[in-house]
């Protein structure tokens, strides 16, 4: 059973189209995954959904009445309340009909209404309907609901009193789902809710979504998740929307197999078009000699067919590739040793961190750093780089090892922020300015981004930029915090490749569990203050940890 239909929206943003012909059917229990390169429409589809604008184009048609939930990409919460209190909060369509009941008590207790039968039943009529729909929007189960919600989204009754000025981004979103998620709209739109959540995090976001009673949309770079939970995708290209059934796996597959068909359509079509033609020319060649009407009847018949085969879209396109990031890291091998740390302690502002961590990296590893959000990977980060000293033990750096270094929050763009992206290449390698631009196009930066200040880019351009700059550094030993962060699809399957080139040694934190298991052969998990050694990749990782379970 359906409960909404899109046909052919059409969106535009300042004037520039950003998809053209978007049409497909939302099903009662679908999980979709939405997928497209930045830039594509994702966020801008949700938000057509939700309402929140109007498309240039097109229609989106509801069977009944449908009741939608969005979660947006940045949520804040008011930072005076609790966890507990701020997912408490009512969500606003229980918030109304809580103050119309209240609204219809306060009538209740007025004598012109209690002393006149008719109004008095006229009240209670409207107090009847109201309740009904208080019963089922959860009204009175609400408490009981959000913390149900909670312990399935992995929050214990110790995190109910954290201020939520402390809690993390990723926890503001969950904390912001329950609250959508309990009134159990029939459609949430979940627009990369599992950005900042760690590994534990993930894995009962996608339980949650599983379980789920009514329809998901979800925007996410996440192809380990939506692998686990998508029912289908929709994938955004060329500013159509087109779906494939199954997950993220599945959709790979399909699109491959879908463009090897075009492609050997497309040949096969060109050669017959090619004779076709050839047909054309030799008998207009020949009726130009001896004018014979036969030869020129022939000529019209074959440009007729031609043309039918135009007007009824029959002509199959050249299977085109998109433009993809232009990564190359080139730093050497090095020496055999890349990083040591013998019995290394850090303590940060009175806290013990870890405590005797151990660990060799040599030149050509590639190795994965995981663990929970404020176990420390940042903190071991800065000791490698030398911005911290540990508070035992040593850390050692191998001779002709040369780092580069990935931030998260792109803190090694902050001291160009108000200067260009041309001027941070020329700064890092002279040249000429016509260099600078055509390598900065290559990594997908327009002729007006290369000019414009630093600090007005997106993030997902920022960390382009990151990239770019690491690349021109030439580093051997690349220290990479969270770099799939802000990057689509497209590009972090670049990023993949280009480290599956590299030849020096790779120390990456991330939670994007399938980056790790396309690039890493080992994984060092901190936890609770010390760090456990697993060979292989994530997969493996989480099936000798207990993750998996």
């Amino acid at each position: 059973m359906h409960i909404l239909h899109l046909n052919q929206l059409v969106a535009n943003y300042i004037g520039h189209e950003i998809f053209n012909d978007v049409t497909c059917q939302i099903g009662y229990r679908d999980r979709t995954g939405i997928i497209g390169p930045n830039g594509s429409g994702k966020s801008t589809l949700l938000r057509l959904i939700a309402g929140e604008i109007t498309p240039e184009r097109g229609h989106i048609v509801t069977v009944g009445q449908v009741d939608v939930g969005y979660l947006t990409q940045d949520v804040s919460l008011p930072e005076e309340l609790t966890l507990l209190e701020a997912a408490m909060v009512l969500p606003p369509r229980l918030a109304e009909v809580e103050a119309q009941l209240n609204a219809i008590e306060a009538q209740l207790a007025l004598p012109e209404v209690y002393r006149d039968e008719a109004r008095l039943m006229a009240v209670l009529a409207d107090q009847e309907h109201v309740l009904a729909r208080y019963e089922r929007l959860n009204g009175s189960r609400h408490p009981a609901q959000v913390r149900k919600l909670l312990a399935a989204l992995g929050f214990t009754e110790a995190d109910y009193d954290l201020p939520a000025a402390t809690l993390s981004g990723g926890q503001k979103k969950l904390v912001m789902l329950v609250r959508l998620a309990v009134t159990s709209p029939d459609l949430l739109l979940l627009d990369e809710p599992d950005n900042h959540l760690d590994a534990r995090g993930k894995r009962y976001l996608e339980r949650f979504i599983r379980d789920y009673p009514g329809a998901v949309w979800i925007v996410s770079h996440d192809r380990y998740l939506l692998d686990e939970v998508a029912t289908k995708i929709l994938a955004l290209e060329n500013g159509r929307g087109v779906e494939y059934p199954g997950n993220y796996t599945a959709y790979t597959t399909a699109r491959e197999l879908a463009r090897l068909r075009q492609q050997q359509m497309y040949v096969a079509q060109q050669k017959e078009i090619a004779r076709i033609e050839a047909a054309i020319a030799r008998f207009e060649h020949w009726a130009h000699l001896v004018i014979k009407e036969r030869h020129i009847k022939q000529a019209r018949s074959r440009r007729r067919m031609l043309d039918r085969m135009e007007e009824r879209g029959e002509i199959i396109e050249r299977v085109t590739e998109a433009r993809r990031m232009g990564l190359a890291l080139e730093g050497g091998r090095g020496s055999t040793l890349a990083i040591q740390a013998k019995g290394v302690t850090a303590v940060l502002d009175d806290n013990l961190i870890f405590d005797d961590v151990n660990f060799t990296i040599r030149h050509g590893e590639r190795v994965g750093l995981v663990g929970p959000n404020g176990s420390g990977k940042s903190v071991l980060f800065r000791l490698i780089r030398g911005e911290l000293e540990p508070y035992t033990g040593h850390l050692r750096i191998g001779m002709g090892s040369r780092l580069g270094y990935y931030a998260q929050e792109h803190e090694t763009l902050a001291d160009w922020l108000q200067k260009t992206p041309l001027d941070a290449v020329r700064q890092l390698k002279v040249g000429a300015e016509g260099d600078a631009v055509s390598f900065l196009l290559k990594m997908l930066f327009t002729y007006k981004q290369v000019r414009q200040p630093i600090h007005t880019l997106s993030g997902g351009e920022r960390s382009r930029l990151q990239l770019a700059l690491l690349m021109l550094q030439q580093p051997n030993v690349l220290l990479l915090d969270e770099p799939t962060n802000n990057l689509d699809i497209p590009s972090v399957e670049v990023l993949e490749e280009a480290l599956d080139d590299f030849e020096g040694a790779v120390l990456v934190i991330s939670h994007d569990r399938y980056f790790l298991d396309r690039t890493v052969d080992r994984v060092l998990e901190l936890r609770d203050g010390e760090m456990f050694a697993y060979d292989g990749g994530y997969t493996d990782y989480a099936e000798a940890s207990g993750l998996m379970g």
